[in-house]
C-alpha cells in the first residue's frame, strides 16, 4: 500500500487537531490562543489540498474528510470564541432578563452555518476559480479576529450584544449567499487577469502592521470588493 496517498489525510487531520484545540482554548475564554489554532489549522487546509495535487492522490475520501476538519475548525471553534465571548464577558442590560442567557447560544448558528456552506461546495460545481458565499476559513479568521482585537471595545458598546448578534445574522446569510467571491489562486500575475487580486493586496498589506484586529479588516474590505465587483457585474 503506497503511503503518500495517506499524506494530505494526515495534513487534514493536523487541521481537524488545531481546530479541537482551538475549541478548547475558546471555552477556556483563551482567545487569543484559540485564534493561533485557527490560524495553524487554516495553515494546514491550505497544504492538504496542496499536496493531494501535487502527488496526485486526490480521492473522494479525502474530500468528506476536508470538510469535516474545516467544520469544526472554521465552524465549531469561532462559533465557541463567540459564544464564550457572549456569555462570560458581554454585558447585558437588565430589561433583557432571562434572555440575557439566551442569546449567546445564537453563536452556534456560525457552525451550523458553516456546515451548509461546505455540503454546498462539495457539490457546486460552479465553485472552481471562485467561491459562492464566504469562505468558512475567512468566516472564522473574521470572528475570531473580532473577540481577541475588539472585544474590550465591544464590551464597552451599550448595544454591544445587538451589534454581536446583528453580525453572528449577517455572516450566516453571508456563508451561504449566492454572492460570488473572488479566490486569491493566481494563475499568471498579467495585470489584466490579476488586476482584483492586486488592488485586494495592495490595500490589504498595510493592514497587517495592526495585529489581532487586521484579518477582520482584511476580510471586511475582501467582502466590500466581492459585493462591489458583483453589483457591478464585473468579472474577478
Amino acid at each position: 500500500m503506497s503511503v503518500k496517498k495517506h499524506i494530505p489525510n494526515a495534513i487534514t487531520c493536523c487541521n481537524l487537531f488545531s481546530g479541537c484545540i482551538a475549541c478548547v482554548m475558546a471555552f477556556k475564554g483563551a482567545f487569543d490562543l484559540a485564534m493561533g489554532f485557527i490560524v495553524l489549522g487554516a495553515v494546514f487546509d491550505f497544504f492538504d489540498g496542496m499536496v493531494a495535487r501535487l502527488l496526485r492522490v486526490s480521492s473522494p475520501l479525502g474530500v468528506q474528510m476536508d470538510s469535516l476538519a474545516d467544520d469544526i475548525t472554521f465552524g465549531f471553534a469561532p462559533a465557541a470564541i463567540v459564544f464564550n465571548y457572549m456569555n462570560d464577558v458581554l454585558y447585558y442590560p437588565e430589561y433583557l432578563g432571562c434572555f440575557s442567557e439566551i442569546i449567546p447560544y445564537s453563536a452556534f448558528l456560525i457552525a451550523v452555518f458553516s456546515a451548509c456552506r461546505l455540503a454546498k461546495f462539495n457539490v457546486d460545481t460552479r465553485q472552481t476559480n471562485t467561491f459562492i458565499g464566504l469562505p468558512t476559513p475567512a468566516n472564522a479568521l473574521f470572528w475570531s479576529s473580532l473577540v481577541t482585537g475588539a472585544g474590550h471595545w465591544i464590551f464597552n458598546l451599550n448595544a454591544g450584544w445587538v451589534l454581536m448578534l446583528g453580525l453572528i445574522l449577517l455572516s450566516s446569510y453571508l456563508l451561504v449567499s449566492e454572492i460570488p467571491m473572488f479566490s486569491l489562486k493566481f494563475k499568471n500575475f498579467t495585470w489584466r487577469c490579476n488586476k482584483t487580486r492586486f488592488v485586494f493586496l495592495a490595500v490589504m498589506l498595510p493592514m497587517l502592521v495592526l495585529g489581532y484586529l487586521a484579518p477582520v479588516l482584511i476580510i471586511t474590505w475582501y467582502l466590500i470588493l466581492s459585493v462591489v465587483l458583483y453589483i457591478r457585474g464585473t468579472r474577478p
